[in-house]
């Protein structure tokens, strides 16, 4: 990965040490983000914004076998510098270049440890460092943190041991997140003057963070124990019958992974981070020419239902032939072959009898197409072969599926995968799994991740709505790629929204399944309805197939959390537009102010229809010349949406 990167000693950092007790503070390159570490019994800190306190108190310590690493410490020393670097992400979410530039703060304590802060103009990180010559035993990491007020927050409660990781986004007052519940990373809060997202980042060889409720305004992390033992529970998961008394057993010289507290004033502004990208370890690898982001055609979600054909629908050759042409006619990179092309779940060494797929392998590559295979982490694990097996067939990758686990044994399981698949230039798309945590960065051959409510929610929860999607972009997907798999022809209104299993539909209107394509990012982008209605609606499958998966340049021209997000983005000399509301109607003027001068663009709008409101399906096609200067009012109707191409004239 190509860098510029330039380390100086940090003449414009505020730094002070009190003779009584030792207060150290740091200032982000533009002076907005304070950062105060005080040094006592404990260690803790403070995050100030624009000279208001965001995070009051700070507590953050931790606890290994025979020692607690920030129990009254004994600094040797502090050392600051500053980083400027330009980062290139091989897959581009948001921005082709990434601009790394904090200021750091380094202390050195005795008892062979560190603690790392940096500031940026646009939040806060934090780490442990050690440096002693044995493996420890971590027992537990303190990380309590005590806000400044009563917060709103967006969060996504979970369970403790197993989760699928798919709950809704909910909000909730901070006051009234209590000890027994428990959150995934991200969570997002809303101080009014400033707007706050909690995540981790580069998160290698150690468990997952989670935050429950404590006591007033208080949040503090949370860890899943290592499991000692385990049993067979299905052909898809096993059961932990015994804990450790330990978080992690690891080596004792490392960093540990980054605590990431995003900061912006405005929602807008916070739905553009990198941080968690930015503070991830960059790869080792420097092959990446075989990474080829994009989209693919899924059977699961419609259940291979497909008709009009002259053959029997199902997970056989012929019907993932059908998939292979409609993803040639219409360039998608990728056909995904889901649950059901295998002998069965746990035997993934051949297919099942009805799938020649030597001849699909074959077939595909003669329609400039690429398969992917899924298999459940349970079978991988018990047939170590398959992944060579899968480069050998001559697929592109693999969607490894229901984790469901966060401990350190299955965070070290996702990295053992990635890097087994680099190897052998393999995608690797985890499903059923943990938000993203930086391994992205590390192996960029992982090119999406679940770990949210997608729409596979619908085919018989009803649990996917445009009020829950207005708050992904801020919260879930802005640490990472996200599997949501839109893409529904059969669109409804809550009210007539029904479970069905084989042919399934998506609550919202049209334009809002054409407009999440623009504003959620994935590496791998799935449609997940059923060809056979792609093929009668070719307008909307023509608009959403040419929506790129990566991007040069992001704009959010508009966003508030929990209510609507409209987003423009840039690849090449194209613009793409997408926007969003929730359950309420919503005027949205569009400001073409983000666009080159003295260039004239040809836009196709897709937008809600006059009777979407009642009839979701409905939908109308506008083509229109815009350039800088322009201005254009937009009417969403509830559960709605809007998207535009602009293409340079």
């Amino acid at each position: 990965m190509k860098k510029l990167l330039i380390v100086r000693l940090a003449l414009s950092l505020i730094l002070f040490q009190s003779a009584a007790a030792k207060d150290i503070a740091v200032k982000s390159p533009n002076g907005k983000i304070t950062v105060t570490v005080k040094l006592a019994e404990e260690i803790a800190f403070s995050i100030n914004y624009r000279k208001q306190p965001l995070l009051e108190k700070g507590i953050i310590s931790l606890a290994l076998l025979n020692e607690t690493l920030g129990e009254n410490p004994k600094l040797i020393s502090s050392k600051t510098h500053t980083i400027e670097e330009v980062l290139y992400p091989v897959i581009p979410l948001k921005n082709s270049e990434l601009r790394n530039h904090s200021n750091v703060l380094n202390l050195h304590f005795q008892n062979d440890y560190q603690l790392e802060f940096r500031v940026f103009d646009d939040g806060v990180s934090y780490r442990f460092i050690t440096t002693k010559q044995d493996e420890i035993i971590v027992l537990n990491e303190t990380s309590s943190y005590q806000l400044a007020d009563n917060y709103k927050a967006y969060l996504s409660k979970t369970e403790r041991t197993f989760s699928n990781y798919e709950h809704i986004y909910a909000p909730v007052w901070i006051q009234d997140f209590t000890k027994e519940d428990l959150a995934v990373l991200p969570l997002f809060l809303d101080a009014q003057r400033a707007k706050m997202l909690i995540a981790e980042a580069d998160l290698h060889d150690y468990p997952a963070m989670f935050l429950e409720g404590g006591e007033g305004n208080t949040i503090q992390g949370w860890f899943p124990k290592y499991p000692e033992e385990t049993a067979a529970q299905s052909d898809r998961r096993l059961k932990i019958t015994k804990e450790a008394n330990y978080i992690a057993q690891t080596n004792g010289s490392r960093s540990f992974p980054w605590r990431v507290f995003a900061i912006a004033e405005q929602d807008k502004d916070i739905a553009t981070n990198d941080l968690v990208y930015i503070l991830s370890s960059p790869s080792q690898f420097d092959n990446f020419d075989w990474i080829k982001p994009g989209q693919t055609s899924w059977e699961w979600w419609h259940a291979s239902n497909i008709y009009g054909v002259d053959f029997k629908a199902g997970y056989n050759t012929e019907t993932y032939k059908y998939y292979i042409d409609f993803a040639s006619d219409y360039g998608l990179a990728y056909v995904l072959m889901d649950e059901g092309w295998s002998l069965s779940v746990s035997d993934i060494s051949k297919p099942n009898p009805d799938i020649d797929l030597d001849e699909l392998v074959r077939y595909a590559k003669e329609k400039n197409v690429k398969i992917i295979l899924w298999a459940s982490w349970l079978a991988v694990e018990n047939n170590p072969a398959f992944i060579e097996q899968v480069k050998e067939i001559g697929a592109a990758g693999v969607k490894i599926d229901f984790m469901d686990r966060s401990d350190q044994w299955m965070m070290n399981y996702y990295e053992r995968i990635a890097k087994k698949a680099f190897e052998n230039e393999l995608l690797v798309d985890f499903h059923g799994s943990i938000s993203p945590r930086g391994l992205r960065r590390t192996y960029p051959n992982v090119i999406s991740f679940e770990g949210v409510t997608g729409m596979e929610q619908n085919k018989g929860g009803g649990h996917d709505t445009p009020n829950n999607r207005v708050i992904l972009p801020f919260t879930r997907n802005l640490v990472g790629p996200m599997d949501y798999t839109p893409g529904a022809v059969k669109s409804v209104h809550p009210k007539y929204w029904r479970a069905n299993w084989y042919n399934p539909m998506s609550i919202g209107t049209r334009a809002h399944q054409v407009a999440l394509f623009v504003v959620f990012e994935s590496g791998l982008q799935m449609l997940a309805d059923n060809p056979s209605d792609y093929y009668k609606e070719k307008e909307y499958t023509q608009f959403i197939t040419d929506v790129p998966t990566t991007w040069d340049e992001t704009v959010v021209l508009g966003a508030q959390i929990g209510e609507y997000y409209v987003v423009a983005k840039r690849k090449g000399n194209e613009w793409f537009i997408g926007g969003i509301t929730n359950d309420k109607n919503r005027d949205f003027e569009i400001d073409f102010s983000f666009l080159d001068k003295g260039k004239e663009f040809s836009m196709t709008l897709f937008k809600d229809g006059i009777n979407a409101d009642s009839y979701a399906t409905d939908y109308k096609v506008i083509k229109k010349n815009i350039q800088l200067g322009d201005k254009m009012l937009i009417k969403m109707v509830k559960n709605g949406g809007f998207a535009a191409k602009l293409t340079s004239k």
